[in-house]
């Protein structure tokens, strides 16, 4: 058995996308795009409000997808040459866009990720628990 992606049928691979990938406003800049645009990833109070209202609400991941990217996150954050800063750089062949001028020149990116890890282990504890007394091995 291996753990199969949400909306392909695929094995799942990690990818910190899934939190970030939230904010790309492109083509939704009248909706999604004016609903983010009052909140600046670069404030703190701001930052929680986005990871948790939005980064964290993966409905389509099941508590075990959920402790893979978790763990995933994790190993990105040890390890201190990740560049995070990558995750926002935006090219311009790709239809995307972020919902202000901040996100593609966050301050911070490692932080906004080390911020992702604490709000998740608070936010998920109930499904990494429980995931964790799983053997990972059979899924």
């Amino acid at each position: 058995m291996m753990l199969r992606d949400p909306f392909v049928d695929e094995a799942f691979e990690p990818n910190l996308m899934w939190f970030v990938g939230v904010f790309n406003v492109y083509d939704r800049e009248e909706t999604r795009g004016e609903e983010l645009s009052v909140f600046d990833p670069d404030n703190q109070f701001d930052r929680r409000v986005l990871i948790v209202k939005y980064s964290l609400k993966l409905g389509c991941l099941s508590y075990r997808h959920k402790f893979v990217l978790f763990e995933f996150l994790a190993e990105k954050l040890r390890d201190r040459s990740y560049d995070f800063k990558n995750l926002f750089d935006i090219d311009d062949v790709y239809d995307s866009s972020w919902p202000r001028a901040e996100w593609y020149s966050l301050k911070d990116a490692r932080g906004f990720f080390e911020d992702i890890y604490k709000l998740a282990s608070e936010e998920w504890k109930d499904d990494l628990h429980k995931a964790s007394l799983e053997d990972q091995s059979t899924w």
